[in-house]
Formats: C-alpha cells, structure tokens, sequence
C-alpha cells in the first residue's frame, strides 16, 4: 500500500514507460509503501518449477530470504521503477525515502534487492547500461539494514 498521496506519470528514466511520482514531500526514512495482502510466499525454485508461476516471473518480489511473492494484480506500486541511485530505499518489502523527497520526485527502488540471487533482470539500468542481478539474501537485508540505520541516525 502506497502512504503518500501520488501520481502515474511519465517516467524520468529512459526507456520505463511509467512512474510513481509523489505528489507531498516525504522525509528521508519515511515510509513511502508498506506491503499488504501478502497471502502466499513461494521459493525461487518453487515459481521456475510451475509453469503458471514461471509465466508470472515478471511480477516476482523477493520479501526474505527465498521467498517471493507473484503479484501481478498489484495496482500502483509496480510503476516504481528500477535505480542504481534510487530515491526509495527497500528493506523487507517495506520502501523508506532514502533522502528527503519533495513534491514530485519520482520514487525508485534498486531491483538487485527483489531478485533471487544471481537472477538477471531482462533489461539493463538505462542510465549505466549495466545489468541488474540479484544480491545474494544477506547481502541485501545487511546493505539494507546499514542504509536504514544511516537515515534514522
């Protein structure tokens, strides 16, 4: 669920279509979506495994450890898009302003953080060219957890 009042937009970003672009300024450790109607959690192996869940791949998120929920249903919130230098920061499915964000500032999160480890998005970051592949599950939730902590210092 989305906290802040937003709009869909063009995006900013070469080549992402879309956008969610905050329409109130948001603090930097915020809460800008919190996650909700979480009904079912699959391993990584578990959605390749079953060609229905594989042909959802697309709307995979990885909230802990090896799991990962499909939700392609998702209004909103799928039009946040991928940053190397995000403005959201993603931490256990939660998304904190990773610096104070004022009115219209496009809200992104770093995809490596919601991809299985080693999984290669299918596209590149549109600014740097370079891949986007999952961190390994500790790796994220300790880069996750040390950018936290810097934002409530």
């Amino acid at each position: 669920m989305i906290l802040t009042r937003y709009r869909i937009a063009a995006s900013a970003i070469p080549g992402a279509g879309k956008g969610l672009f905050l329409d109130d300024a948001l603090p930097k450790g915020h809460v800008a979506v919190a996650p909700d109607r979480i009904d079912a959690t699959w391993s990584f192996a578990e959605i390749v495994a079953d060609p229905a869940r594989a042909a959802l791949m697309y709307s995979s998120v990885r909230w802990f450890e090896d799991r990962f929920t499909l939700s392609p249903d998702w209004p909103d919130e799928c039009f946040v898009n991928h940053s190397f230098e995000p403005t959201g920061l993603w931490v256990l499915g939660f998304i904190f302003a990773a610096r104070d964000l004022a009115a219209g500032d496009e809200l992104t999160v770093d995809y490596r953080h919601l991809l299985a480890p080693g999984q290669e998005e299918a596209f590149h970051d549109a600014l740097t060219g370079e891949p986007i592949i999952g961190y390994a599950w500790k790796d994220s939730l300790r880069q996750g957890l040390d950018a936290l902590r810097a934002l409530l210092d």
